[in-house]
């Protein structure tokens, strides 16, 4: 349970991060990033313990749920436009 509070608190930083990375308008504004920066977070960890990167215990790493952040928030961007097509 503690790595996944882990997780929500770095993806907050992440979607931050990732929103000064990304500038630009999206629906939603921050509130929206910071949630995909969680997303991307928890993603990230989750993957990442599949894979054998990181152990069960071990923290997820900031670059990664950045990383996660901004390749969500790039897809969460081309979906709206497919859409909005």
């Amino acid at each position: 349970m503690a790595d996944i509070f882990w997780w929500i608190v770095i993806g907050f930083v992440a979607g931050a991060v990732g929103k000064l990375i990304m500038p630009g308008k999206d629906p939603g504004g921050c509130v929206v990033t910071i949630l995909i920066g969680i997303a991307g977070a928890l993603l990230t960890g989750y993957v990442g313990q599949i894979i054998g990167f990181y152990e069960p215990g071990e923290d997820t790493g900031f670059i990664g749920a950045t990383l996660g952040a901004v390749i969500l928030l790039m897809l969460y961007r081309v979906m709206l436009k497919l859409r909005s097509n």
